[in-house]
């Protein structure tokens, strides 16, 4: 009996030693999507704060719906509230698990719904730092994954991975994700442009629980090393399970958002 339980912890240490960079990669990725599906739909408001390199600073009021989608990826429909000349404006996103995700913004100055071509997904969203790829959900499928290294961040042990997109249309050629071991959370995400050069850096912080067991961050900073700007989104008044419907994620949807 000893030999044969000495024997399977060979084995199984064998095996364990026997994953690749990119099974194990994977692996965590995997990780982190299970401990965070689930949740069903979520109602939240979120203010964002835009900075230029001189140190100005606009700010903007939008509200968020989001709802899972069984076998696809998250739907999602954020609306601007303030300032005055953004207000009504509002984007639907359709993420996908295997194919391009669907994005429409609405522009009530103009009063007509415009579809966000795939090959524009890496553009910035009203001026911010986050590309409309960046808003969608991020499916597990979207990537090729790659384990670097345990590691710390402030005091935190972590995983370093590596995913690729698999969109041609993405802006990105990788990003490195720094992924807190304890909770299976992301903690920093850094961007790489098309030139493999670091383009954005994006910092999660301010983590709370729901549902004792789905972790926000109520704050995402996110800088563009490169243009000197950056972004801040700070998240609250977060409403699980509020009961939204298909019929709250239309285009007709989009006008109605006010």
């Amino acid at each position: 009996m000893k030999r044969l339980l000495l024997l399977f912890l060979v084995l199984a240490t064998a095996v364990a030693w026997a994953q690749t960079p990119e099974e194990k990669g994977l692996a965590i990725a995997k990780e982190v999507d299970a401990r965070d599906t689930g949740w069903g739909d979520f109602q939240a408001k979120m203010s964002m704060l835009l900075r230029n390199r001189q140190g100005e600073e606009s700010l903007r009021q939008m509200r968020v719906k989001s709802m899972e989608v069984q076998g696809d990826g998250d739907k999602t429909l954020i609306v601007f509230d303030e300032p005055r000349d953004v207000k009504g404006t509002a984007l639907l996103t359709f993420s996908h698990k295997t194919r391009d995700d669907d994005q429409w913004l609405y522009l009530p100055a103009l009063k007509r719904v415009k579809r966000i071509a795939s090959r524009n997904k890496s553009g910035p969203f009203m001026g911010s730092e986050f590309a409309y790829e960046d808003l969608a959900s991020q499916e597990i499928e979207k990537y090729t994954y790659k384990y670097l290294r345990d590691d710390q961040l402030e005091g935190a042990p972590v995983f370093v991975i590596e995913r690729y997109p698999v969109s041609h249309y993405s802006g990105y050629t990788r990003q490195v994700v720094w992924i807190d071991k304890a909770r299976y959370i992301p903690l920093k995400i850094e961007y790489y442009d098309r030139k493999n050069s670091l383009l954005k850096t994006l910092v999660f912080e301010d983590y709370h629980q729901y549902l004792d067991r789905y972790w926000r961050a109520h704050r995402m900073f996110m800088r563009n090393h490169q243009t000197g700007k950056s972004t801040l989104l700070t998240w609250k008044e977060y409403r699980f399970r509020t009961g939204l419907k298909d019929s709250d994620f239309t285009r007709n949807s989009l006008k109605r958002a006010r």
